[in-house]
């Protein structure tokens, strides 16, 4: 193993280490409850179907069968749960919650969102989004694909407008620096967007909103895409991509013949999604925004 591969080993262990702390793991009963952490999780599976068969319990938690079967033989002397076999095959047990089973969970449930909601409270709202964003970027890196939420593009609606600006303003001046006359800029495009000729998207991920993309046409042949923007929560899901696919889509529907991009050198991930999609680089001059010096960049497209 690489001295890099050793640092960054130690590093999640480290981090492990520290979040089982946070969160309670180490404790003798999770939420000051009599059951493990292990317990408290076959409880969320059953409360979250009406029953279960003993393998797929089994296969889903990645349980031995001997540790799964004292369990449940626990939760039932304690009342939670009741075991009979299936009608279909008598070679497989089902178990459900009892309505005692029920009750404890809703109440550990409970006390799991209220001290999560405790450890949030403590951080002020730009560090919880961070942290959220942090936590997501976890999931979706170590998660199987197939198990990333779906996501849906749809046209704006009410209160989108505000939102783009918003979000906008609030990531880039958190990621980039970028500050009020940025957001400006944004609100101004936002103003001059004519939907009698323009078009939007919004992506949603669990129905929050995740990220946009505009086409503002020019003229009779030319349009610009505009204000491509993801949410850290949901990048690496393929939705900036979707976006600008949906956007080339309109134009070549439309009869655009060329289609223009303003963007930034910094801008990486954006960067590789318009070379994917076929822009070429057509000029760059430095600029300043905030303070900062940054590369601006202009690409075009011919349709």
């Amino acid at each position: 193993m690489s001295s890099l591969t050793e640092a960054r080993v130690s590093e999640v262990r480290a981090f492990n280490r520290f979040y089982t702390k946070v969160i309670g793991v180490l404790q003798s009963g999770m939420l000051d409850s009599p059951y493990s952490l292990t317990e408290v999780r076959v409880l969320f599976e059953l409360a979250h179907a009406e029953r279960m068969e003993n393998g797929e319990l089994r296969a889903l938690l990645g349980l031995d069968a001997g540790y799964l079967s004292r369990i449940l033989t626990r939760f039932e002397g304690d009342g939670l749960v009741e075991r009979e076999r299936s009608a279909t095959d008598a070679r497989k047990q089902l178990v459900r919650l009892t309505p005692a089973g029920a009750s404890t969970f809703a109440g550990l449930d409970q006390r799991s969102a209220e001290e999560i909601g405790r450890l949030l409270s403590g951080l002020p709202d730009e560090d919880q989004e961070r942290l959220v964003a942090s936590m997501a970027t976890i999931r979706g890196l170590l998660a199987p694909e197939t198990g990333r939420e779906p996501y849906v593009i749809r046209p704006p609606r009410t209160g989108d407008l505000g939102w783009v600006v918003y979000r906008h303003g609030e990531l880039y001046s958190r990621e980039y620096g970028w500050g009020t006359a940025f957001e400006q800029t944004v609100a101004k495009i936002v103003g001059e967007l004519d939907f009698s000729k323009d078009a939007g998207w919004i992506a949603e991920v669990g129905g929050e909103r995740a990220g946009c993309v505009f086409y503002v046409r020019q003229d009779d042949t030319t349009a610009k895409l505009r204000m491509l923007l993801v949410e850290p929560s949901a990048r690496g899901m393929g939705i900036g991509r979707r976006l600008v696919e949906e956007c080339l889509r309109h134009a070549k529907a439309e009869g655009c013949k060329r289609i223009t991009l303003w963007t930034r050198d910094c801008l990486v991930s954006a960067r590789h999604i318009y070379q994917a999609a076929g822009f070429q680089l057509e000029k760059e001059e430095k600029g300043v925004e905030n303070g900062i010096e940054l590369t601006e960049q202009w690409w075009t497209l011919d349709l």
